[in-house]
């Protein structure tokens, strides 16, 4: 069981007694509008759907989705997916809104960061961001990503065409 701790929270692994708190958290227009696969209204049929298919994928070492974990209440989650055999993955996150803006999403990032290159061995970490999502990158760049490239009208969602930002972080550079 992996479980990272920070003075202001913990990051463990999700499990089905969450489902509430990731509902009530989740459940927010602003953090569906830039993420590719969150539904919007979010039910608690979704968390635990989700939370299922994770706990499989995790298990097969493909991905590791954590929740971030203020108080015993589950307020977010990040994730490594696409864990590779050449040590490479790619980030994800979201916060609930009430906890937007207090360096929690960074000190998170960093830690996730921390676990990836220490514990897995990565060599590369990814971020894929709308390029509208200012808080997002903001994140990133105070986790000192560096921003690599920019993929032109990458993104649908809801009849709209975004421009995706691609960041990275090397494993020398931490």
């Amino acid at each position: 069981m992996v479980v990272i701790k920070s003075k202001n929270f913990k990051l463990r692994q999700p499990t089905l007694k969450d489902t509430k708190d990731i509902t009530k958290h989740i459940n927010n227009k602003k953090i569906y509008r830039y993420t590719a696969h969150i539904p919007y209204p979010y039910t608690l049929e979704d968390a635990k759907e989700f939370i299922n298919k994770v706990i499989k994928k995790d298990k097969k070492k493909k991905t590791l989705h954590l929740v971030i974990d203020i108080n015993n209440e589950v307020v977010g989650g990040i994730s490594f997916e696409k864990l590779t055999n050449n040590h490479n993955a790619e980030i994800g996150y979201w916060l609930s809104e009430q906890y937007w803006n207090n360096g929690i999403m960074t000190e998170a990032v960093k830690q996730m960061v921390k676990y990836g290159f220490n514990k897995l061995k990565l060599k590369k970490i990814l971020a894929l961001v709308v390029k509208s999502n200012r808080g997002s990158i903001k994140v990133l760049k105070k986790a000192d990503f560096k921003q690599k490239s920019l993929l032109k009208k990458h993104f649908k969602k809801d009849n709209k065409i975004y421009d995706i930002v691609i960041f990275e972080k090397l494993k020398y550079e931490v």
